[in-house]
């Protein structure tokens, strides 16, 4: 490291870990994205919250940005270095500190992965109910920054609904311990809500308490084949009145085929155009009978085309692939992702406009959508073919994006539901907040962070 700047922060930290070869850099300096070039200053692996502080406060002298950096499962370029960035990585911070049995609780450092979190809660017979396909390399500290939602936002909602307490690094390097636990505290601001979903540009995330809830009663997993995209709604609304939903996921024939291709099991047979994955509690024989009263009326009102239910853990793992295994399915095609949200209600009027929209602007070009029926949230997934130049795809994406955000303005909709604005969506944030929030956004960030080290581009351009 010939750099005088990182020479200094050594000198003032001898025990912190720096890192700067071109695979590391590389490695750490992207996100899922796989759109911008890596080119960070280096790496900082910090191992306590003062080392943190104190990376903070030589950023702010030196002026030197800095990019915090979980586990990078992002969609949304929001842990991207690559204007010369120090990537701050929380990767070592990454120890399940305390359990408190009367509070249920439970006190981690941002690196922990979410599978880690599961399996600490279930070692006391508890659960912490945020759930998504990335549990096994996402950390919750990115999770926290971007308010992740996940499969059983339906029945659980959103990370911010699980965070009791958070300490943060501001911009300015103070410690904040923001709430401490508290159930009640109706003392001012709760600062805790704004850091949850600011994506790392007010403050780095350096210990969270989690609260934690008693298991679910067991549960049953249906896979169900729909004749047509109406039929959504009409299944979802017929369950959700009749059973106590887990999860209502959909995909369609497109995403099966490309999840089968990469090793997962058909269930069903024949072709249909869309598919759910539905999970609800089914403690006794009642709640079974109902579920199944409920699949028999689907299909003799024509919603439903074929179904299987789960018999097993094992075969409740395989339903469930065929949902959670479409991003992985995808990753290989460095697909052009939309991450959008409409209130549940007009979920059916815009999946017609945006069925319309993409049909219209990609003829020529595979397009793989999913999404969380169950709370309006659906993911677009746009596949470059093979003739045609990345620059020229990424062109003709953003000029439908273009189109999808005004389509969502008008159905009072958000070009972003759980991934963040980051890079990719930064150019569309007006289509959901108006010049007054922006305003405001700006304000806040210039208070936490005076000297725009922390992310800077990242949601929003400088004011």
């Amino acid at each position: 490291m010939t750099d005088l700047r990182l020479a200094g922060l050594a000198a003032r930290l001898p025990g912190l870990r720096l890192l700067s070869t071109p695979a590391e850099l590389e490695y750490y300096g992207r996100d899922w994205t796989r759109r911008w070039t890596p080119a960070p200053l280096a790496i900082a692996l910090p191992a306590n919250i003062d080392e943190v502080q104190a990376i903070v406060r030589w950023a702010n002298e030196e002026r030197v940005a800095i990019v915090p950096s979980g586990g990078r499962t992002g969609l949304s370029g929001g842990a991207v270095a690559a204007n010369g960035e120090l990537v701050l990585s929380l990767e070592r911070m990454n120890q399940v500190l305390d359990f408190n049995a009367v509070d249920r609780t439970l006190t981690v450092q941002p690196g922990v992965i979410l599978q880690k979190v599961h399996e600490a809660a279930q070692e006391h017979d508890l659960i912490y109910p945020v759930d998504f396909a990335a549990r096994g390399s996402c950390s919750i500290g990115g999770n926290i920054s971007t308010n992740a939602g996940g499969i059983r936002v339906i029945r659980y909602g959103n990370t911010r609904e699980w965070i009791a307490g958070l300490k943060v690094v501001a911009g300015n390097g103070e410690l904040l311990d923001l709430n401490r636990g508290l159930i009640k505290n109706s003392s001012g601001y709760d600062f805790r809500q704004l850091l949850i979903g600011s994506e790392g540009t007010l403050g780095i995330v350096v210990e969270a308490t989690l609260k934690l809830a008693e298991p679910p009663p067991p549960s049953q997993v249906m896979l169900l084949a729909l004749p047509d995209m109406d039929a959504l709604m009409q299944v979802f609304a017929l369950f959700r009145q009749r059973l106590n939903l887990q999860a209502f996921e959909f995909f369609t024939d497109i995403a099966l085929k490309h999840v089968l291709a990469h090793g997962a099991q058909r269930a069903i047979d024949g072709d249909y155009p869309y598919y759910v994955v539905t999970e609800f509690d089914a403690a006794d024989e009642l709640a079974q009978e109902t579920a199944l009263a409920a699949f028999e009326h689907a299909m003799e009102q024509g919603w439903v085309s074929d179904g299987a239910i789960a018999q097993s853990e094992s075969q409740a793992t395989a339903l469930w692939r065929l949902r959670e295994g479409i991003t992985e399915s995808l990753a290989a095609h460095k697909p052009y992702k939309n991450d959008v949200s409409v209130r549940i209600s007009a979920v059916p009027a815009f999946l017609h406009e945006m069925q319309d929209l993409l049909g219209r602007e990609y003829p020529d070009i595979e397009v793989v959508w999913f999404g969380h029926i169950g709370d309006g949230n659906l993911h677009i997934n746009v596949l470059r073919p093979e003739d045609l130049a990345e620059d020229a795809f990424i062109a003709q994406c953003e000029h439908v994006t273009k189109l999808l955000a005004e389509t969502l303005h008008r159905h009072g909709g958000s070009i972003s539901a759980e991934h963040g604005i980051g890079l990719v969506k930064r150019a569309y944030l007006e289509s959901t907040r108006s010049a007054a929030e922006i305003a405001l956004m700006r304000g806040v960030r210039q208070v936490f962070d005076p000297n725009g080290i922390l992310n800077p581009g990242k949601v929003m351009t400088a004011g």
